[in-house]
């Protein structure tokens, strides 16, 4: 944890404690925090869409649990530790939440974890990507839903090193989501036997990225990997082509690709670009269908992200544990929601490990051309299934204190 985000925790929960499990929905029912980034540079990945995808959950859950009502509560965070801290504080202080859900921005997300760990609260990160959430930051009432930085970089990476690009320059947003992904990249490339010549990093929701690429495209570097995301990502993939870059020989790679930002980018510029995924929207009949439901309520027509499929996927599973153990207890459900198999439109060979990682099947993806595209949104060629055992971080290799050796 950084080193910022102890005094809030401590000062405000030194006298927390847990309490006594009992196996008895309370007359209240339950209550969801959707914590999330309505205003900012993940708004469009997580946002609104993430806040409707809880309440399609919630209904298809059947709106109450044993008779009494379930609640969905919404808040943004402002990608913000001290923010979201805050607002956790809030909602199970006062407004009895029993679960969070979202949390787009990895030091938010480890300041709520630690607020959770200490009250008993489940937290399920479905918009955060690092994967110290389920290593050294682990917590028995925490799961990490959609995607990390390991899955990510896996995909991607090792992808392009197949097509014999050795030498690899980063620009990177400069924070914890940033910083890890780009040593996950790093990682796999050198483990390959490649090279990274350097690195550039640059302040979250930067909108002027031309200092950073010129450093890029001076290093020589067969790839320049955009370790970034949603804003950020667009304006650096955008300015690099711009500049000429890809035309002069090197190939610029995005680590974290969402399909708002294909529709922001258009196929004429994304054309090509691979991904590594875990859902789309026009994968099978089952993801056609709750996608549908989604963009007629959504009214915009858009389709949903990864990460609004996870955030029901979530609600839902945790819905259903709470239901099983007749509790709203967070070590009680948690421990519920491990037994249960995980059954919905998100989840393709789904499970839930110790650490709190929950695997599943990801994609690697690259996008259409304008030609090979049938119609709104049809931005994905599938290329490969990545079984969820080889999506993720190898349990063994693992730091979390839950995990036995």
């Amino acid at each position: 944890m950084h080193r910022s985000l102890k005094p809030i925790i401590a000062a405000a929960w030194v006298a927390a404690s847990v309490g006594v499990s009992h196996a008895d929905i309370p007359e209240r029912g339950v209550a969801i925090g959707v914590l999330t980034d309505l205003s900012g540079v993940y708004a469009d990945p997580t946002g609104k869409g993430s806040v409707e995808a809880a309440r399609m959950a919630v209904e298809d859950f059947g709106g109450t649990i044993d008779g009494k009502p379930i609640r969905v509560l919404m808040a943004d965070g402002q990608n913000k530790a001290d923010v979201g801290a805050s607002i956790a504080r809030k909602w199970i202080d006062q407004d009895k939440v029993d679960a969070i859900v979202d949390v787009p921005n990895t030091a938010m997300a480890l300041a709520v974890q630690e607020i959770t760990r200490a009250t008993n609260r489940v937290l399920l990160t479905t918009g955060a990507g690092s994967k110290v959430l389920t290593n050294k930051g682990c917590s028995p009432t925490s799961f990490h839903w959609v995607w990390d930085t390991y899955a990510l970089a896996n995909g991607v990476v090792r992808s392009s090193l197949g097509q014999g690009s050795a030498k690899w320059y980063f620009v990177t947003v400069d924070y914890g989501f940033g910083h890890a992904l780009e040593a996950e990249a790093a990682g796999i490339v050198t483990a390959a036997g490649g090279k990274v010549s350097g690195s550039a990093r640059h302040p979250l929701n930067s909108s002027d990225f031309s200092s950073f690429l010129l450093q890029a495209q001076a290093s020589g570097a067969d790839v320049i990997a955009l370790a970034n995301s949603s804003g950020d990502m667009i304006n650096a993939l955008k300015q690099a082509r711009e500049f000429g870059i890809t035309e002069a020989g090197q190939r610029v790679v995005a680590l974290t690709t969402w399909i708002t930002d294909i529709h922001s980018l258009g196929l004429d510029t994304a054309k090509g670009l691979m991904l590594t995924t875990g859902f789309y929207w026009n994968f099978d009949d089952q993801a056609r269908a709750w996608s549908d439901r989604w963009t007629e309520r959504m009214g915009d027509g858009r389709r949903p992200t990864e990460v609004h499929a996870g955030v029901y996927s979530a609600v839902l599973h945790y819905l259903r544990a709470a239901q099983a153990a007749k509790a709203t207890e967070g070590d009680v459900v948690a421990a519920k929601m491990r037994e249960l198999p995980i059954q919905d439109p998100f989840a393709r060979n789904a499970s839930i490990r110790p650490d709190g990682r929950m695997i599943h099947d990801m994609y690697l993806a690259q996008v259409k051309t304008p030609a090979e595209s049938k119609g709104p949104w049809d931005y994905f060629k599938i290329l490969r299934t990545i079984p969820a055992a080889d999506a993720f971080q190898p349990l063994a290799l693992s730091e979390c204190p839950l995990v036995k050796k």
